[in-house]
Formats: C-alpha cells, sequence, structure tokens
C-alpha cells in the first residue's frame, strides 16, 4: 500500500522538480547503447542501469519493471529514486515517523523509522527536519559519517494559537540538518499522550523533506495529508578526491571537455559542471554543448554574433554606440559632432563633390551641345535663305496668306521622325513623307537629297510665289523649314486620281502591271492605250485628245533626260490641244479663273493637272522631275 502511494506521489512531484532540473532534451545523458530513462525517472551517467553503463558500483541504478511505470531504486537497495539531477542531487522518498494515541491516552500507532546510506549523503542545504502537532517533540540522529543527534518541539493549547501555513513552534516545528549525514533515526514522542489536544490533534508527526516542497496546514493537525513518505534530497559527487588530486589521474578524472570541476560541499569527492555559456552532460564526451544565447532575444539590443561558449552584443545600425545588451548600457544614439568621425565627413565631403562635379558636367555638355545644334540650325537657317524669305514675307503680312516657316522638330514631330511608314513616295530628288501637324492637319513634306547653294535666292523667289498660288488644280504650298541642310518643303496632301484608275504601284497585280508607269509604256508600244484607261476617261473623253496627251505623257516617262520635253513645251501641247476647237472642254462654259495664267506668264515654272499628278521644275536642284506618288503627295 505504501508502495502505491509512493508512486502517485512520486508522478505528482514530478513537475514540482521539473522547473529545477537543466533542459537536456536536447543532449545525450547516457553513454551510447545505454538506458537514459527508468519509467519516468532520467537516468544520466555517470548513474546507468547496468554495466558499463555507469561510474562506478556507487552509481547503479536498479530499475524495477514490476512496477507500471518502472521505478528506480539506488544500487539494490529499496531506496526509491525520483530524480537525479547533473548538479550533484539526487531526491529520494524517506518514510514518516508516527505517534498517534486514542482519547483515553492508548498509543495506538508508532513509527519510527531509520535510514542509512553508504555512498551519499543527505543534503544539509536542501532539507529540513520538521515535526507536527500540539503536544510534540522530535528527535533525529546518527552515527555514520558526522555523529549528530538534534531534533526540535511544537506546543500549542488551542487551534486557535496555530499560524496556518508558519513552521515557528507552535503546531509546527523545523531544524537544519547537520554536514556528512549519512544515516538517521527518527523518533517522535509526546508529553501529554495528546489528551489536552486530541479534538484537534491525535498524532505527531516528523520527517525529513526537501526544503519547499512541504508546506504547514492546520488542518495537517487533525489529518496530516503528506502520505507515509516525504521526499529527501541527496548529494552524490565522484569518488573521494578533491579537483587537484582527481586531476592528477586524468584516466579517472570524470570532468570532460567545456566543463569545470567543483569539491563537494557535503563530503568527500567533486562534481562536474558545464562551462559558462555550455550546457549537457559534462561527465560524457563532448556532452557540454555550446549555447546559441542569440536565440534570447532579450540579451542584445540590436545585433548579437554567438561565439563558442559565449556571445558579443553589438550596435549595428550606424550613427549607434553602446555595448548593446539590454542589461548594459545599449544602443544609443550617438550626437551629430560624434557621430561620423573626421574620415566619414571628408569621404562624405568628396563624394558630394564628385556628384556635384558630374553633375555639372553633364549639364555644361549638355548645354554645349543644345547651344552647338542651336547655332547649326542657324547656320542651315540663313544658309538656305530663311532672313531673305522673312523679309518678303514681311511685305505680304496681312495682305494674303503666306508662307509658314517650320522648325526642324515640328516637321520631326510630324513624320514620327521621319519613320518609313511614313514614306509617301521616294525619287532621285528626294522622299516625301506624310505628316500630321499637331493642329492635326495632314500634310505632304518632301525632303530633298541635294541642293544648289547658287539658286538658293531664285528658290526663295518661287516658294514665296507659290505659297500664294491657291488655285483647285495646283497642290498649295503650305510653307517650308529652313533650318535643315537640305530645306523641307510642306504642301497640303492630295489624294492621287490617275487617268487609270489604278495605283501607280500595286504588288496585287501581275507581275508585268505591277508598275503602272512601265505598264502603260508597255501598252503604248502595243497600241493597248484603251484597255488599261479608266472606262470613265473613254465615255466623256476625245479618242483623238487621248491619244495625243497619251503620247505626250509617254514621251515624259522616258529614261534619260535629253528625251523628255521641259515643262514649258509640256505646257505648250496642252495649250495647243485646249485650243483645239473640237475639244469636248471648250463645249463647257469656263470661267476665267481657270484660263488665266497662275504667274501671270506664259509658261509655269509648276504645272498641276487635273489628274493630281504633278510635274515641277525644282530650281534648287537645277532638275525637271515628275513626281508620281501612290495615295497622296
Amino acid at each position: 500500500m505504501a508502495l502505491v502511494h509512493l508512486a502517485i506521489l512520486q508522478l505528482t512531484l514530478l513537475w514540482v522538480v521539473e522547473a529545477s532540473i537543466v533542459n537536456t532534451n536536447a543532449f545525450p545523458l547516457a553513454k551510447d547503447g545505454c538506458e537514459d530513462h527508468c519509467g519516468n525517472v532520467r537516468i544520466p551517467y555517470p548513474f546507468g542501469t547496468r554495466e558499463g553503463c555507469y561510474f562506478n558500483d556507487s552509481f547503479l541504478i536498479t530499475c524495477n519493471h514490476t512496477y507500471n511505470p518502472p521505478l528506480a531504486f539506488l544500487t539494490d537497495s529499496d531506496i526509491n529514486v525520483t530524480d537525479i539531477r547533473l548538479s550533484g542531487e539526487m531526491l529520494i522518498y524517506a518514510f514518516v515517523a508516527y505517534d498517534c494515541y486514542n482519547r483515553t491516552g492508548g498509543r495506538v500507532y508508532t513509527n519510527e523509522p531509520w535510514l542509512r546510506l553508504a555512498k551519499f549523503p543527505i543534503s544539509n542545504t536542501r532539507n529540513k527536519f520538521m515535526a507536527i502537532g500540539c503536544d510534540t517533540y522530535a528527535v533525529i540522529m546518527g552515527s555514520e559519517g558526522t555523529s549528530y543527534a538534534t531534533g526540535c518541539m511544537s506546543l500549542c493549547d488551542s487551534k486557535r494559537d496555530v499560524v496556518d501555513g508558519s513552521c515557528s513552534g507552535i503546531g509546527c516545528c523545523e531544524t537544519a540538518i547537520p554536514r556528512g549525514v549519512m544515516d538517521f533515526n527518527i523518533s517522535v514522542s509526546s508529553y501529554y499522550k495528546h489528551n489536552r489536544v486530541w479534538e484537534f490533534n491525535p498524532c505527531s508527526y516528523a520527517f525529513v523533506a526537501e526544503e519547499g516542497t512541504y508546506h504547514f496546514s492546520t488542518q495537517d493537525l487533525q489529518n496530516f495529508k503528506g502520505g507515509d513518505m516525504m521526499p529527501m534530497v541527496l548529494n552524490w559527487a565522484i569518488g573521494d578526491q578533491n579537483c587537484s588530486e582527481a586531476k592528477k589521474g586524468l584516466e579517472s578524472y570524470a570532468c570532460m571537455a567545456n566543463s569545470e570541476c567543483h569539491d563537494s560541499n557535503n563530503g568527500p569527492g567533486y562534481q562536474c559542471s558545464c562551462s559558462k555559456g555550455y550546457q549537457g552532460n559534462p561527465y560524457l564526451k563532448d556532452g557540454c554543448q555550446d549555447i546559441d544565447e542569440c536565440l534570447n532575444s532579450t540579451i542584445c539590443v540590436q545585433n548579437c554574433t554567438n561565439l563558442p561558449g559565449t556571445y558579443t552584443c553589438s550596435c549595428q545600425l550606424p550613427g549607434y554606440d553602446g555595448d548593446g545588451k539590454w542589461d548594459g548600457t545599449g544602443c544609443k544614439l550617438i550626437p551629430s559632432p560624434e557621430r561620423f568621425p573626421l574620415i566619414n565627413r571628408i569621404s562624405l565631403g568628396v563624394s558630394v563633390s564628385l556628384l556635384v562635379l558630374v553633375l555639372g558636367i553633364s549639364w555644361l555638355y549638355w548645354g554645349l551641345k543644345r547651344r552647338k545644334l542651336i547655332k547649326l540650325k542657324e547656320k542651315f537657317f540663313k544658309q538656305n535663305g530663311g532672313f531673305l524669305l522673312q523679309q518678303q514675307l514681311s511685305k505680304h503680312s496681312g495682305s494674303i496668306e503666306t508662307t509658314q516657316i517650320f522648325t526642324a522638330e515640328e516637321l520631326k514631330k510630324a513624320t514620327n521622325n521621319y519613320h518609313e511608314n511614313r514614306i509617301l513616295g521616294q525619287g532621285g530628288q528626294g522622299t516625301v513623307y506624310k505628316g500630321i501637324l499637331p493642329d492635326n492637319k495632314i500634310v505632304a513634306i518632301k525632303k530633298s537629297k541635294i541642293i544648289d547653294q547658287s539658286q538658293v535666292e531664285q528658290f526663295i523667289n518661287e516658294v514665296s510665289i507659290l505659297s500664294q498660288i491657291n488655285h483647285r488644280n495646283v497642290v498649295k504650298l503650305l510653307g517650308c523649314c529652313l533650318e535643315t541642310e537640305v530645306p523641307l518643303l510642306v504642301y497640303e496632301f492630295v489624294t492621287n486620281e490617275l487617268l487609270t484608275g489604278m495605283k501607280a504601284l500595286s504588288f496585287e497585280r501581275p507581275e508585268k502591271e505591277r508598275n503602272l508607269a512601265m505598264h502603260f509604256v508597255s501598252s503604248m508600244n502595243e497600241s493597248r492605250l484603251f484597255e488599261i484607261l479608266d472606262q470613265r476617261m473613254l465615255n466623256e473623253g476625245n479618242v483623238e485628245q487621248l491619244n495625243e496627251v497619251a503620247m505626250l505623257a509617254k514621251r515624259c516617262l522616258k529614261l534619260k533626260g535629253e528625251g523628255r520635253p521641259t515643262m514649258k513645251e509640256v505646257a505648250m501641247e496642252l495649250e495647243g490641244l485646249k485650243a483645239m476647237t473640237k475639244h469636248p472642254w471648250v463645249k463647257g462654259n469656263m470661267s476665267s479663273e481657270e484660263t488665266e495664267y497662275l504667274l501671270q506668264k506664259p509658261y509655269d515654272d509648276c504645272v498641276s493637272g487635273v489628274s493630281g499628278n504633278s510635274a515641277c521644275y525644282d530650281s534648287i536642284s537645277k532638275q525637271d522631275s515628275i513626281s508620281i506618288l501612290d495615295d497622296g503627295r
């Protein structure tokens, strides 16, 4: 019955002693291949449950598996071990002394327990000898190791005199245990056989218990709740030598690497403990392992560096100083003058100066480049007769619509930087682009390839005059740009309308007919003119006139320039056709505007026909050119 009660009490106290145990779950406890538990009790080396697993015979633990869970006993005795601590302590259970009486003063039960220990003394610092009762005196004595005898007395007449929780001699008394005690005998007795206090205290009790595990209660006077056994602490140590003597025999020295040796404070021998910064079992090889203090966030303020057996704290953030520890000076912001040392301030100043220098050089380079571009534009503007054009335009200011002078940036933006998908047509003299002005007006921009500087003045005069022409059969010149090396001309955008009603170039037609000009010449040579003309022209036109105009067009398409008629010759022939009495156009009522000369002289340098194609004399290039454009000009 006592052992069953003991097992229950053992499980109850397991959680109490857990807090005082060094957490070794993460470290080896026993030797390799040895059991490290007996039931709920840890068995750390130097203790062991079988040969080869303990330091010597004094450290044998007998694990009795007839109990559930199994119980641990010291060597081959009946001393029940409930905990083994690497700090040099062992927790066992010892019996309680009783002395009980009936109402008439007759003794009904008495028990005087004793204990004999072979090796490990009773702890004088962790235990107390205690007695409970109001008619009680108790004695503990021993002769093994230290010969001693001590005790205490507890008296009280009324339960009202007893202070609950106090063990001051009224209802409860206690005394210390001497050092080096290896045995004890406990006896407890009564002065008056509890006759005066029997109603609330029929028994006296005495025991040795671990300090702090028993708390006196006035209810224990009537019915002691402690049971038959109480926990008691023994001190254990290695051998009979102190540290100095033990270190001389390295083969038998029990303290392993990263550990320290301590002489026993209660009896002979020495104990081992892991050095500061390490934890584990100091009696095993490599049993003491480094503690990673940096896992504890309450140690360092900013930065923690773990080192073998130690750690360092530091202030990682710039501008902070201190030991970096929460319990030290921490990390404090350094005042501005001290925060940046002289070398840092010099480095910062040099860096800022270099940055300013680079930005200044970049700005200067950009400014010079921009100024050079402006100068170049001014040069081209002057070279291309810009000032002359401005003078001529100023003479007509306010009277009629004059030529607009565009900037190079305006036309570059209008043509999407002269993108190839904006090309309307190309020829030997230049390229015509489709442009879109900021007001969404669509224009045709001609970019010439060559320029004759000797004809600049004549070119400006023609631009000034052509910009004043406003005729429905003449493509209007809107303006020009003189800021580029070759002047750019801006015309109104007109969709082409050919006599054939077909596009000038189309890859959808058969290969021989893709180029309309070549197809036209081929058809003329084969006398198939009327097969390619638009049906509306055949219905409305004069066959003879159509033949004459076609022959003129064929001459204009000759590859060699000397074989082509001049624009004046073309104009003369067209005037001759107009004068024919049988010409169908003569039958209509022509307006004076349509019959007058455009520039008030017999022949113009640039004539635009009703077909929408134009033949112009470009004075600036000294060449006659025919521009046939697809979809517009």
